[in-house]
């Protein structure tokens, strides 16, 4: 498995970053995660560590080889997530709990798997041209054609608010998307919405098919700060672009999996905030996302069967 990988973070004009992001990957697999803790809750950046912390711990124990179904794992990370952000709430008494967006793409034999809860975006790009987009789950994306209304009737005038995050007291709602298969060139970006807030679509992918990843994401980011100016949000990108083994050697900044031995894991993701997380993320633990997950989608078969 060989990529070029590039990640940065910038604070924009808030007092603080609250966006986290980071990758981990073993000799057969590779795992991509960004998270945007959410303003108007607390300590959305211990939200957003939390998950990364949370997925890649589930990573570390689970891709001692491959990960046997890349979607079922992505859904039971997020969950498992979702719920260590409510149990850190409980433990502290908090009234309200830390919140956090998050997208994340898993690689696995030449193919792509990604989820996403919230506004975070992952793009993926072929020669230029965006293949695919994460919609949003905010009224805006997901209601284009609706101006919803209050309880009261009255228009929502703010459209891009989330009807969902990890950290909520409800089940978030998320997406999985792939496997998608990969080709040599191909361009993963997954960005919080400091970057896509400020630039069109098109200014992204037309900087990311034009560039290698080690430029456009600089490029990008400092695009998205200059546009925003003195009120523009955290703006954080992690960005790769997949590699075939006869181009690896022309490319900068590349990473080859080859070398590495089955069962060694390694991450960027910080430590610290909970330590010893993979041996805390007991099989039970794992079980009860799978079946909770299950449950969901057999009352939404029901629904939509008439049951």
């Amino acid at each position: 498995m060989r990529f070029s990988v590039y990640q940065v973070s910038r604070k924009g004009g808030r007092e603080m970053n609250e966006d986290r992001m980071g990758y981990c990957y073993t000799r057969n697999t590779g795992l991509f995660l960004l998270a945007d803790g959410m303003g108007g809750h607390p300590e959305g950046e211990i939200a957003a560590q939390m998950t990364l912390q949370v997925m890649a711990a589930m990573f570390q124990k689970e891709a001692r080889s491959e990960i046997a179904d890349p979607r079922a794992f992505l859904a039971s990370a997020v969950m498992a997530a979702h719920r260590q952000i409510l149990r850190y709430a409980a433990e502290k008494g908090m009234l309200d709990s830390p919140r956090t967006t998050v997208v994340a793409a898993l690689i696995q034999g030449g193919s792509v798997t990604w989820v996403h809860c919230g506004d975070s975006r992952l793009y993926m790009v072929r020669d230029g041209e965006m293949l695919a987009r994460t919609r949003d789950h905010s009224y805006m994306e997901q209601r284009q054609d609706e101006v919803p209304l209050t309880k009261s009737g009255e228009k929502i005038n703010n459209r891009n608010i989330l009807f969902t995050c990890l950290g909520s007291p409800v089940n978030p709602v998320f997406d999985i998307t792939g496997p998608a298969s990969l080709q040599q060139g191909d361009k993963i970006l997954l960005c919080s919405d400091g970057l896509w807030g400020s630039l069109s679509d098109v200014e992204i992918v037309y900087d990311l098919g034009l560039k290698p990843v080690s430029h456009a994401v600089p490029d990008l980011v400092e695009k998205a700060l200059a546009k925003a100016g003195t009120s523009s949000d955290n703006v954080t990108v992690i960005a790769l672009e997949w590699e075939t083994p006869d181009a690896f050697e022309a490319t900068h900044g590349g990473v080859s999996t080859d070398s590495i031995n089955e069962g060694v894991f390694a991450s960027t993701v910080q430590a610290g905030l909970l330590d010893n997380l993979a041996e805390d993320l007991d099989d039970e633990a794992i079980e009860r996302s799978i079946a909770e997950i299950n449950e969901a989608i057999r009352r939404t078969a029901a629904r939509r069967g008439g049951v």
